[in-house]
């Protein structure tokens, strides 16, 4: 914005320059009107995010002042837009009617403030976010110094859900724990933020990363802190946490202080994530499987998209968190195994409890908007509709049912009966989605109510009863009781009735009001109180029901924990039946899985390429079995298999469908396989692909050495290592040396499962010197210089890569393909130890290696078959000739 103005600004301008003032850091909604308008270098900003038209209004220090503006009802849109690209927007809303400041003289300034911040981390209105997928806000803290040894720990939260996690963390472990998370905002104490050690990973969050002052963190007082938000005296019930984590949470629930204002959000009571709970997967590893989005950055072709069959947004965002964090205790995997069983043997109860969770709405976002007083009646309508749904599959579900679903059925027992009635009561089955509009409260709640609503909208009925009371009281036949904007209502009768009336005749009394040529007008009591209540009645109806929604809204926040509770168990059961649904429909498997070093899939299939198969060409998936455990008597010690094959073979696909069975049975969910036994993995590494950080000054060559670093200095037994085509981005001594002192290393100092692909087939020879390593090859066929892929894992070694018959299906042009084969032939008649290369000096030159190419392929045997297909015309054979050809195929076919 512009510097400090040398001249005195309009009064509305001095209003904006002073609350920007205070939001530098955000763009600044300022509303006027029906509108939000932003100026100066907002303005600019906004016009070229949203693509906006730039106008002006008036000068500023003489120069105009550039500004843009964007409707109150369509601002959710472009609050979306803006977050999306990560902005910060101070909402400031006009905090008393203009006719108030009026009143205060002709110059006044509507009263205006910034009542919210609105965040990437922090939204919470429903058409913002995405029902399935979780918005959280994280704090990152650090204690101890600036060592990497310090004391680290993560908190979270997603606002629209109340959820409210604590992690200690690590130097090490701090981006994948943050990538398990995916926190759409991060606040971190600055001193942390401005270290060097950790400006990578802040670079690669980006506009995500927020920098807060280090008092935000104030260990000393985190626990008075949170204690004074949840309303406790001390914190001896919630657990066992330390310093660290402490400070992490009460920087957060201080941030949403300091963006939600007077606000206070429904916040579950924290909860603690220890280490080891969960299967540890870096960054790299997530994007190489693909878990939640595809390498082109969407949620289509992620094994995500390809598992969900969830009925409800709280059932998709479980799905989603279980995913990022596979379990790596056998007991609570199996608890829930047992819930997908239970509705795997059930196919009636599943496809009766699917459908009834597609009608339940979002209780726990619609809560949370009802305690930020963002919500509407459509969320108290959600929460009356959660409620009866909730009700109604605790009773389909019964009993004698696993431990996760008995603990889920009690959850929703324990709702309380009282606010579904009270709501039931209130409410009509319709609401509008914002509360000023009002009629939503239903007829015959309030009488009050109905009152004001019957007067105002049968104002005209009214007016006519008294009307005719005063014509048969006073004996007056003409008298009219008629409306205009100056008098309001009014009793009009001739100049004669009236001078009577005036004259003291009749019951009523009247009152004088005006008198015309022709006529005279008069009002009475009872027409004057009939008036103020017609003129009030919008008014009393609409402030009854915001009365009647605050009551109901504090009446759903007050059970809040009961609330959020029953949520999370409905999107548990809608975990369980979708998962036994895909089971079910897909023919999956229950997997078993313990302790043990085990790793042994029989006929397992990659979900995501099998159900892009099915959808594209309706071809089946060549399954493969895998079996990394612990071979002989050795029990301390998982298996290597060294996988060769031609590139196209499926080695990629075989590698990663192994990974994602593993993360999908420690999720709880069957697998694609006949049958598994998974001894539990606790750190899965996946090496997949080639990629580059040129933005960090580093090649794919250098970000696979550092990622095969990470792997080999912190897989242990209980790993499993998944590595493609280590080595092949330098020379190819260099890279051979590599990968063979890697698969070593994996074998002798890991000591984990791994499935190492490589087309260095000179690596085959450490199986006669490894013992738990095993040779594995992806099958093919050729035929007439051809390669048929059969997609078929089998024992044994690829003697070779077959890369000119893939670079001849890819399309290379014919003259490139033949010269690559002469080239070929040439380097494997020579000893590459010695030639260096120099022998390629002898070879002719492309043009006349191809011309001899195509001379040859000219003097070649035809081939019968192709002879055959030339010399027949379709369009002439008659059903008889068409037999006849289709045998001699076939006899010249069986000869070749």
């Amino acid at each position: 914005m512009s510097a400090a103005p040398q001249s005195a600004p309009t009064p509305m301008m001095a209003q904006y320059i002073e609350i920007k003032a205070a939001n530098p850091d955000c763009l600044l909604f300022y509303r006027m009107g029906d509108f939000y308008e932003l100026f100066f270098d907002d303005a600019e900003e906004a016009s070229r995010a949203l693509g906006i038209t730039l106008t002006k209004r008036g000068k500023h220090l003489g120069e105009d002042i550039p500004m843009c503006g964007v409707p109150i009802h369509a601002a959710d849109d472009y609050l979306q837009k803006l977050i999306a690209l990560g902005h910060r927007i101070a909402v400031c809303e006009q905090l008393e009617d203009p006719a108030e400041a009026r009143k205060r003289g002709s110059k006044s300034v509507v009263r205006r403030d910034v009542v919210r911040l609105v965040t990437p981390g922090t939204i919470t209105e429903e058409a913002l976010l995405q029902p399935g997928r979780g918005n959280h806000l994280a704090a990152l803290t650090r204690l101890g110094g600036k060592g990497r040894n310090a004391e680290f720990a993560l908190a979270w939260t997603d606002l629209s859900t109340g959820t409210f996690l604590l992690s200690a963390t690590t130097a090490e472990r701090m981006e994948a724990d943050l990538a398990a998370i995916e926190p759409s905002e991060v606040i971190v104490a600055d001193p942390l933020y401005r270290d060097e050690a950790f400006a990578p990973l802040f670079r690669r969050l980006g506009r995500r990363a927020r920098p807060e002052p280090q008092p935000l963190f104030d260990a000393a007082t985190a626990a008075s802190r949170i204690a004074a938000f949840f309303e406790v005296g001390a914190l001896d019930g919630f657990g066992d946490f330390s310093r660290a984590e402490l400070s992490a949470a009460a920087a957060l629930i201080a941030y949403l202080g300091k963006t939600q204002l007077a606000a206070r959000p429904a916040l579950r009571r924290p909860e603690r994530r220890l280490a080891g709970e969960t299967m540890e997967i870096d960054p790299a590893t997530r994007a190489s499987l693909e878990l939640q989005r595809s390498v082109h950055g969407g949620r289509k072709g992620s094994l995500l998209s390809v598992i969900d069959r969830t009925r409800s947004g709280v059932g998709g965002r479980l799905l989603a968190s279980r995913l990022s964090s596979p379990l790596t205790d056998p007991r609570a995997i199996g608890e829930r195994q047992a819930s997908v069983s239970h509705f795997v043997e059930a196919a009636g109860l599943r496809e009766e409890i699917r459908r009834r969770l597609g009608a339940v709405p979002d209780i726990e976002r619609a809560l949370s908007r009802l305690a930020l007083d963002r919500g509407g009646p459509r969320d108290l309508l959600a929460i009356r509709a959660g409620l009866e749904g909730a009700a109604e599959i605790a009773g389909i579900l019964g009993a004698d049912l696993p431990a996760e679903l008995a603990g889920c059925t009690d959850a929703l027992r324990a709702l309380p009966g009282e606010l579904t009635e009270t709501l039931r009561m209130m409410l009509g089955e319709e609401a509008p989605l914002l509360k000023r509009d009002g009629g939503f409260v239903r007829e015959g709640a309030i009488r009050e109510l109905d009152e004001a609503r019957t007067l105002r909208e049968d104002a005209r009925r009214f007016v006519a009863e008294l009307q005719g009371r005063l014509v048969e009281e006073t004996g007056i036949r003409a008298l009219k009781i008629k409306h205009n904007n100056v008098l309001g209502f009014f009793v009009e009768m001739n100049e004669t009735h009236g001078k009577a009336l005036m004259a003291g005749e009749g019951s009523h009394q009247f009152i004088h009001r005006q008198t015309l040529a022709s006529a005279m007008r008069f009002t009475t009591r009872e027409l004057a109180e009939l008036q103020e209540r017609i003129v009030n009645s919008g008014e009393d109806a609409l402030r009854i029901e915001l009365r009647v929604f605050d009551e109901l809204s504090a009446a759903a926040v007050r059970q809040a924990e009961a609330l959020q509770a029953a949520s999370s168990a409905l999107g548990a059961i809608d975990v369980a039946a979708s998962l036994a649904e895909l089971a079910v429909s897909q023919d999956w498997s229950r997997p078993r899985v313990d302790d043990s070093l085990a790793f042994r899939i029989d006929g397992g299939r990659h979900p995501v390429v099998e159900a892009a198969l099915a959808e594209a060409q309706g071809h089946s998936f060549v399954a493969n079995d895998c079996d990394l455990s612990p071979p002989g008597r050795q029990a301390d010690a998982g298996a290597i298999w060294l996988v060769t094959g031609p590139n196209m073979g499926g080695k990629s696909t075989f590698l990663r469908q192994n990974a994602l069975i593993a993360i999908l049975a420690q999720i709880g969910a069957y697998v694609p396989a006949r049958s598994a036994h998974i001894g539990v993995v606790d750190r899965l590494f996946s090496r997949v692909g080639a990629s580059d950080e040129l933005a960090e000054g580093r090649s794919t060559f250098m970000v696979e050495m550092v990622e095969t670093a990470a792997i080999l200095n912190q897989s242990g037994e209980r790993a499993l290592v998944v590595l493609d085509e280590i080595g092949r981005g330098t020379a190819t001594y260099d890279g051979l040396s590599i990968a063979f002192a890697a698969v070593e290393h994996l074998h002798e100092v890991n000591r984990c499962r791994s499935l190492f692909a490589t087309h260095f087939h000179e690596m085959t020879a450490l199986s006669d010197r490894l013992e738990r390593l095993s040779n594995v090859t992806m099958r093919v066929k050729e035929w007439r210089g051809d390669v048929v892929f059969l997609h078929e894992v089998g024992p044994g070694a690829a003697d070779r890569s077959y890369g000119i018959q893939v670079a001849k299906l890819a399309g290379l042009p014919k003259s490139v393909v033949m010269r690559a084969k002469a080239v070929l032939a040439e380097l494997e008649r020579h000893d590459q130890r010695d030639s260096r290369g120099m022998f390629l000096d002898d070879l002719p030159l492309f043009s006349a290696a191809v011309r001899r190419a195509e001379e040859a392929e000219t003097r070649a045997e035809p081939d019968p078959v192709a002879e055959l297909l030339r010399g027949i015309d379709p369009d002439r054979l008659t059903p008889r000739e068409a037999l006849d050809a289709l045998y001699a195929l076939k006899s010249a076919l069986a000869e070749r």
